[in-house]
This record gives structure tokens, sequence and C-alpha cells, in this order.
């Protein structure tokens, strides 16, 4: 008993999230400081508070400084607390994406920003003491915590405020984070030389929480009228269309109107469009297989980075034979890379997608891994730097797609929880990765002989990493990005598909050990897809009914007298009605997916062709 209503409450949580803003708290946040609210006004906030956090970039610089304080020589000890940070921003992330959501952005700021400081603050008592483990206590566990609601709290905020330029508006939420190793990789050391280590971690940790809290006041989610979601939508196997009726006489511009099935003499608002947007709740979007491939394909996108990031300084020194100034710049640099890389990436996915911006990344990287052995053993500076900064470009590009790529498969409403979920990946990619990366270089130095500058006790490691980022590459081919590619029904034979190119690659089988590829033509596609919904039956009811409340607003963002509209259901393939009692649509005789797997739209296996049609039905009202 006591086990299921654990469960039940966790569902609970990972369920449908509404932010609980009362109405004088949303009134207040139209205005700042006595005037209107711009959305812009967050852009430049999210920036600088994003550059404080991505401080944790430069740790590398005080890997050195802090084994020598604590142990007076370098023991490779301090790298392990970047690690830990890493992992706790996961994990912060992921337990409290659904409580911002809830919360906001402000709230969580304001809180996440004051445990990263005060993990300074407990760093510097470490030092003072010489205990590692007050280090890793501070910066390793209170400061990760404290970063994982903050990193998140602004790309909630500007995806929201953002819909239409959603990769930009990603980029641009984090496109800070990456250049905060660039502002605060040459802070430390002048402050180390005037002032001492542990004093440093103080005055640094004092500026940012000062800095943070001004930026977190500028916070907010938009008015519920910017949220609402005009038009069919589709959530775990079940497609919701909506059409808006026009006052008689009216004329609406008919270019406006997204491509159609139905004849030219079909009234626009009758028409069903082709494209639904995706709403899912967090629950529903966890247990789709497009979820599963989106996370390994970020976990492989991350952890070469990650592991580079934390060594970089080091490899400058040992393997190249450059001082502890020119690694530092080295680093700043590599920060203004990562930079360039969340904006660029995120933004070019804009124009030609999210996954076609993956693919380009990840080829990216198995690339200059596969490469940089031999950059290594000939120990070219050069090709060196320019291999790392594509490689830390690619990384931070990663992070700026992903937010937007949320968006497009699963929807606007939960996007801190599920991105909180995903960044467990960087958790594991930093810790994970970064402790294999250690065991295997102690191992080589400490029973092969190899010194800290042989090239290879880095090329060793490279290889795996390669392997990593090649694995995502191919499962990233498979997730399907798209709606119409979750929707458009399986043919005979066909084992499965991928998109090449923006292209359907077909692998189908075409008899007892016998395969074949085939790649459609954009017309054959468009052929197949107006016929799944030419099969579909259309009855037009005309009972008048009004829907309100959360699912009222998923389907359409109708208010009373507002956008009047018309609802259906499609289950499997096939349409079922939903009904609308005591003024709210709920999902009587709709089949409900309690158990994600009998839902044949998340079931690669089952074939298209076998599931039942049924018949529209719509509400009118």
């Amino acid at each position: 008993m006591e086990e299921s209503y654990v469960w039940s409450k966790i569902q609970d949580y990972y369920g449908e999230t509404k932010y609980n803003a009362s109405a004088k708290s949303i009134q207040n946040d139209r205005t700042i400081l006595g005037k209107p609210f711009k959305r812009w006004y967050i852009a430049p906030a999210a920036m600088v508070f994003q550059a404080i956090c991505g401080s944790v970039y430069a740790w590398s610089v005080f890997n050195l400084p802090i084994d020598n304080a604590i142990y007076g020589s370098d023991q490779k000890v301090a790298p392990i607390t970047f690690y830990i940070n890493i992992g706790c921003l996961g994990i912060a992330a992921s337990l409290l994406g659904p409580w911002l959501e809830r919360n906001g952005p402000r709230k969580a700021a304001t809180i996440g920003g004051s445990l990263f400081c005060f993990g300074h603050w407990v760093a510097a008592l470490g030092i003072y003491l010489k205990s590692i483990a007050l280090v890793f206590f501070g910066y390793g566990v209170v400061s990760g915590l404290g970063l994982g609601l903050c990193y998140i709290s602004p790309i909630s905020a500007l995806q929201k405020w953002f819909p239409e330029r959603k990769g930009f508006g990603a980029g641009l939420s984090v496109c800070g984070f990456g250049i905060g190793g660039l502002i605060c990789a040459k802070i430390p050391l002048p402050l180390i030389n005037a002032i001492g280590l542990t004093l440093t971690f103080v005055v640094i940790g004092s500026c940012y929480w000062v800095i943070l809290m001004i930026c977190a006041f500028i916070f907010r989610f938009p008015p519920p009228e910017r949220t609402k979601i005009r038009g069919p939508i589709y959530r775990n196997g079940t497609l919701f269309i909506t059409r808006k009726q026009q006052k008689p006489g009216s004329v609406q511009d008919e270019k406006s109107m997204p491509p159609v099935i139905a004849d030219s003499k079909t009234p626009p608002q009758n028409r069903i469009v082709f494209e639904p947007a995706i709403d899912l709740t967090l629950r529903e979007a966890l247990s789709t297989y497009e979820y599963l491939g989106m996370y390994m394909m970020f976990l492989a996108n991350l952890v070469s980075g990650l592991v580079i990031l934390s060594r970089l300084a080091d490899m400058c020194i040992n393997v190249f034979d450059k001082s502890a100034d020119t690694a530092s710049t080295v680093v700043a640099i590599n920060g203004g890379f990562n930079f360039v890389g969340r904006l660029m990436f995120s933004s070019l996915s804009d124009v030609i997608g999210r996954k076609p911006s993956y693919l380009v990344m990840l080829g990216t990287q198995v690339i200059i891994l596969a490469v940089l052995p031999l950059i290594f053993v000939t120990k070219n500076y050069w090709a060196f730097l320019l291999a790392i900064w594509t490689l830390t470009c690619a990384y931070g590009g990663g992070f700026g797609t992903i937010p937007a790529f949320i968006h497009d498969l699963f929807g606007m409403h939960n996007i801190s929880g599920l991105h909180g979920i995903l960044l467990t990946a960087w958790s594991i990619a930093g810790v994970g990765g970064g402790i294999l990366f250690t065991l295997i270089y102690n191992h080589l130095i400490r029973n092969r002989g190899y010194s800290p500058g042989s090239p290879e006790v880095y090329n060793t490691n490279f290889y795996w990493l390669c392997a990593c980022a090649a694995t995502g590459f191919v499962v990233l081919l498979f997730v399907r990005s798209t709606v119409k590619d979750r929707l458009l029904p399986r043919v005979g034979g066909e084992v499965t598909r991928m998109r090449v190119f923006g292209r359907i690659l077909r692998f189908e089988k075409t008899g007892t050990f016998r395969f074949k590829f085939k790649y459609l033509k954009p017309e054959e596609e468009e052929k197949e897809w107006t016929s799944f919904w030419a099969n579909i039956k259309y009855h037009e009811e005309t009972t008048v009914v009004t829907t309100t409340g959360s699912m009222g607003d998923v389907m359409g963002g109708t208010e009373r007298g507002e956008y009047p509209s018309a609802a259906a259901a499609i289950h499997g393939g096939g349409l079922t009605a939903g009904t609308s009692i005591g003024g709210e649509l709920t999902r009587a005789d709709t089949p409900r997916i309690d158990n994600p797997r009998n839902d044949p739209l998340s079931r690669p296996d089952i074939p298209r062709g076998d599931i039942p049609r049924g018949e529209v039905r719509a509400d009118l009202v």
C-alpha cells in the first residue's frame, strides 16, 4: 500500500504541470519597475545569468592551485570536484524541473543562485582547513545542486517567450553558459596571486551572488494568453483536431492557412491541418522511445566535450609543454567556441531542422576524435587547438539545440521537467566519463610506466570516446522527429525507416532473408500521407459545448466566448470521439493509454497497416 502511494505521488509529480501563479502575481509580471515588461528584457538577463553559471567550465584553472594548497603537490584530485558538480547538476535539474514549471523561473533562479554561491564559500572553508572533502561538498554538491536549478530556469522561460523561434531562443538562453568559461577563466589566477586562493573563492562567490539576484528579478513566465496552443494537437497516441470557426461574412487570408486535405470548395474553417502541434505530458513523453533515443544521442554528444574540458589545461601543460598562463588562455578561448557553438547550431537548427543539426555535430565529433591520436603523437599544437575548439563548438551546439528539440517533439508545457531529466545524461557523461578517463589515465601512468606528458595516456581514451559519439550518431538516425513520421502508417513488409536528407529511407522485407532499401520521393510520401487522411471518415456534430480548464487550453487555448473550436481524437491510426461533460472535455469513450506499450503509435514493432481505421467525430464548440 505504501509503495502504491509513493508511486502515485511520483506519477502525479511527473504528470501534468501547470504554473501555479496567482492572478495578482501574473498581473505583476506584466510590468517591471512600473513599465510594461517586454520579452527582450529577459534575453540579456538570461545570458549574464548563464555566463556566471558557466564559470564551472573554468574549473580546470583551479586544479593545480587546490592540489598544491591541500597536498603540497599536484595529486590530480581536484578535477574530481568538477565531476561531482556536473553530477549534482543533473540530479537537481531532473528532480526539480516539474517544481520549476509549477513555481516559475524567478523563485528557482533565486534559490539556485544562492546555493551556487554558498557552495563557493564552503569550498573556501575547505581550502582554508586543507580538507578536500569540504571542497567536494561545497563546490561539488552544494554549488552543483544550485547550478541545476540555475541552468534550466532561463531556458524554460525563453522557450515560452520565443515559441516562433525556438532554436534561437534556446541558443540565446544557453550561449551565456558557454561564454562563462571565456569570461571567468582569466579571473582566478590574478586574484589568487593578489589575495590568495581562499579569499578568491569568497570574493568570487559574493560577486556572483549579487549579479545572479539582479538577473533572477527579471525572470518570469509569459502571461497565459501567450502560451495557449491553437490548432491541432498530438498527444501520446491521440490527435486532437481543432478548427477555428469564422464569423459569417468574414474573410480569412488563404495564404495564412497551412497545408490541408480538402478540395478547394471546402470552407477554410472545416479543413484538416496536415501537421499538428505536439503537447505531451511529462509522463507521456518519458514513455516514448523518441525520448530514449534523444537521451542516448545527447549523452554521446556530451561525454567527449566534458572529459576534454576538465583536462584541457593539463593537456596544454603536460603534452604540449605550455605554461599555466598559456593554458588558461586556451581554456578561455575554448569557452568562446562553446558560446559560438550554442548560438550557431541552435539558430542553424531553425533552418535545417534539429535532427540534421545533431547529425552534423555528432559526425564532426566522430571525425575529430578519430584523428586526435595522430595529432597527439606528432604533437602538432595548432592542429590540436583547431581540433579541440571545433569539438567544443559541436559540444556546445548540443546544449543550444536540445531545448528546441524537446519543444518540437513533446510540446512547450513540460520543457523544464523533460530538459531536467535529460540533463542527467550530462551528469552521467561528466561523472562516468570523467571517472573512466581518470582510471585509464592513472592505470597507464602507474602500471605501464607512462608519464603525464605521454600521448598514449590520452590516445587510449580517445578511442572509446569516438565509439560513444558514433553510437549516438546511429541512434539519432532512428529518432522520429515529426508528428508526420509518428502517424504515417507502415507499408506491408516495412521493418523500419529513417529520414536521410529530409526523405524517408525504408528498410523492407521482401521474402525469407531478403530485404531491400527504398528511398521515397517527396511526392510518394505526400501521396501516402494524403491517403492516410483520406481513409478517415469525417462526421460533423451540431452539439454546442464549451471547453474550459487545462484540457480546454490543450484543445486550442480557448476561453469562454473566444475562438470556438471542434475537437476530434485520433487513436491508433483511427479516430474516436471526445465528449464534453460539465463544461470540461473528457475522454471517457477514448481508450486510455495507462500502459504506453499498448499504444500502437509509440511501438515501432507493430505494422501500421494492421491498425484498424476509425471515424472522426467533431463536437463543435
